[in-house]
């Protein structure tokens, strides 16, 4: 193994951590975070408004996010994420809802009318 020798660049004042009599240097670094846009949620919202809208959530939804929309292109970011979240919530209530009220349902009326056309085939023949 060959041992490499890297000479000290500048002055050796002691161990570190020991103050020095000459003056230090300080440095600053400076890092800009570039966070994303809110979302608004609108394509969401547009189908919760167009395919399931129980108890009016879809167009409530819909509402919040062309505010959240309209709160982004001003620049008030803030108020764009908190738009956004409502119509994230209201999205979400309003899926759930659909799919309680009208999906599970039919799910339901179909593995009954399934069952019963399967006893009626095995008793006929």
């Amino acid at each position: 193994m060959n041992a490499e020798v890297v000479p000290l660049q500048g002055r050796f004042d002691g161990p570190p951590g020991y103050p020095s009599a000459a003056p230090t240097v300080v440095q600053y670094t400076t890092v800009n975070i570039t966070t994303d846009p809110p979302r608004d949620h609108f394509i969401w919202s547009l189908f919760c408004f167009f395919y399931g809208n129980p108890l009016c959530l879809g167009l409530t939804a819909l509402i919040y996010s062309i505010k959240a929309r309209d709160r982004k292109v001003v620049g008030d970011l803030d108020g764009a994420r908190h738009y956004g979240s409502t119509a994230r919530c209201l999205n979400i209530w309003a899926t759930v809802m659909f799919f309680l009220l009208i999906v599970l349902p039919l799910i339901i009326i179909m593995s009954i009318a399934v069952k019963l056309s399967s006893l009626h085939y095995h008793y006929r023949g």
